[in-house]
């Protein structure tokens, strides 16, 4: 079939990018809660636009799809990996529930719909709201050794299955985690977030916003009330606030921990804004600095590397650390998975997390090369890691392991994503073997999979009719239930079994099915950060688990259908 569009004809690259764009602004429409996103949306669009007969010929899309899936190993790389122990097993055991119930459905549906491998497959991806399944399922069809025709047509019945079930399973899981989770457990979202978070003593608030003034500051205090050592009066302000300088007279005085303050001295103290109140009445009026020019406030990135400090939260390491060491560092915040932790004083840490320092440079410097490594800042990637990266992955992938008679490989998908999360993995642990800013694997995996979507969407655009008046309704009620279930079941284990508390349980369960959107809704919804705790150790675990599930399905609803 021809295309029947001239421009996209003479230039098909074209094609690919008015499908990205288009398909972008379609996902930024919101309904409510519910929003498609750029990948359901891109899809649509290739969709349509492949009823011209306009397409992508070549190896663009396996290019794509394997970028895409290396970059997503690597940003859920080191989360993975943390997680392979009792701890995360825990929320783990949720991500093996998604996936038992998921493939278990499916198969259901194979039996009692006589669905075919790619419908079947792309079910499985668009319920589940895993986008990486999509690839996978694609390859797995690809090393069944089935005629041109045929691979094209079941290709086309992933993708449209994909796109009709991903609605229907992105709205049923946004509105399970946002409006009828909280009421079977019977909370408010909002309210119970609030409770836990005091609980935690969060001493950074629960604000999603950024505050107008600086959290850390310095100041200069006339000491109007003598008895008070340097030790005493930061232990006083519970760590909040140390001592930085001391000037008696003339003389700059060496500061100390058991230095006795005077009556008149100056101190430079440095702090969290609101400790400077309780110093003003402890130690004296405000007074304008002098000499305190040099003194330069920094804010620094470092990956947590210290096998001693893990497990351990950060009220425990300030605890625990040596004064010398901990004096004058303020953490601001921890990252993990680019998703800031709400409480620093109950969430242990992990290998892995980013941990943002303030302070003086000096006492910056000497708690961080404790802590871990610095974070490399720039632009740049390490091209040569990356590279080599991605050949290693694809070759493993290509490894075949017979079966029952059957060859069994990972393919490139499954070859890059093991070798994105060993990759990520390793240089969390040694940030010094190469760089790949968030940035970067950010834009690899939102072009490669949006590229690798419309590639697809584009060949399947002439046979999605077919699979629509085959089926009818009867793939988006499957859809419902695959979304719904596992939801359920985890719920009930979480709360039942597990005991895990509810905002951190919704959290994990929207994690579960890898879905970002319902992630942000709850967080809204709960005007906290604390449901983020559950869903980064389940997204990572579903993120792995789903993609190499995609092989399974198409191969054993492969075998129904023979």
């Amino acid at each position: 079939m021809q295309c029947s569009v001239p421009l996209f004809d003479a230039v098909p690259l074209i094609t690919v990018f008015v499908c990205v764009v288009l398909g972008q602004l379609l996902g930024r429409i919101k309904f409510g809660p519910i929003q498609l996103g750029g990948v359901c949306g891109a899809l649509l669009v290739a969709l349509l636009v492949g009823q011209t007969g306009c397409m992508v010929e070549g190896s663009l899309k396996d290019f794509a799809f394997a970028l895409f899936i290396f970059a997503m190993g690597f940003s859920a790389g080191p989360q993975f990996v943390e997680n392979l122990n009792l701890r995360g097993l825990r929320f783990g055991v949720l991500s093996i529930i998604e996936v038992v119930f998921v493939f278990g459905i499916v198969m259901l549906a194979v039996n009692f719909l006589s669905l075919d491998p790619g419908t079947a497959g792309g079910l499985a991806a668009g319920a589940a709201t895993e986008s990486a399944m999509v690839g996978t399922a694609i390859e797995a069809l690809n090393r069944l050794g089935l005629d041109p025709a045929t691979f094209k047509a079941l290709q086309a019945n992933v993708v449209t299955a994909y796109t009709l079930t991903y609605v229907f399973g992105l709205i049923t899981i946004v509105l399970f985690t946002n409006l009828l989770a909280p009421r079977l457990l019977g909370i408010d979202l909002k309210a119970e977030s609030a409770r836990l978070s005091k609980e935690m003593d969060d001493e950074n608030g629960e604000s999603l916003g950024t505050p107008a003034a600086p959290d850390l500051v310095g100041r200069s205090y006339r000491v109007a009330h003598p008895g008070l050592t340097v030790a005493s009066l930061e232990a006083s302000l519970d760590g909040r606030v140390a001592v930085e300088r001391v000037r008696r007279a003339t003389a700059q005085v060496p500061v100390a921990q058991d230095l006795a303050l005077i009556a008149g001295d100056e101190l430079l103290l440095v702090g969290r804004r609101d400790a400077m109140l309780d110093a003003h009445a402890l130690v004296g009026p405000e007074v304008a600095g002098t000499e305190t020019n040099d003194i330069v406030l920094v804010e620094r990135e470092y990956v947590m590397t210290n096998k001693e400090a893990e497990g351990r939260t950060v009220a425990d390491l300030r605890r625990e650390a040596p004064v010398e060491l901990r004096h004058g560092v303020f953490v601001k915040s921890v990252k993990r998975m680019g998703m800031q932790l709400p409480s620093l004083n109950k969430i242990p840490l992990q290998r892995g997390d980013m941990v943002t320092l303030q302070g003086l440079a000096e006492d910056v410097e000497r708690a961080g090369a404790v802590m871990g490594k610095p974070v490399p800042h720039g632009n740049k990637t390490s091209l040569v890691f990356v590279g080599l990266a991605l050949i290693v992955g694809l070759c493993i992938g290509h490894i075949s392991v017979h079966i029952g008679g059957a060859p069994m490989t990972l393919g490139s998908g499954g070859g890059a994503l093991v070798s994105g999360l060993a990759s990520g993995w390793l240089l969390s642990r040694r940030p010094t073997w190469g760089t790949f800013p968030p940035a970067a694997y950010e834009l690899l995996k939102d072009l490669g999979l949006a590229v690798f979507v419309v590639c697809v969407g584009l060949s399947a655009g002439p046979q999605a009719a077919v699979l629509l008046r085959e089926h009818g309704m009867a793939l988006p009620v499957v859809g419902i239930c695959v979304s719904l279930i596992p939801a359920l079941v985890s719920l009930w284990v979480g709360h039942k079994l597990l005991r895990i508390d509810g905002p951190i349980l919704i959290g994990a369960i929207a994690g579960q099915q890898a879905s970002t959107p319902a992630i942000s809704a709850v967080v809204q919804t709960a005007n906290s950060a604390l449901p983020v705790v559950g869903y980064t150790v389940t997204y990572a675990l579903s993120n792995v688990l789903l993609p190499l599930m995609g092989p399974a399905v198409v191969f054993v609803a492969h075998q129904f259908s023979r």
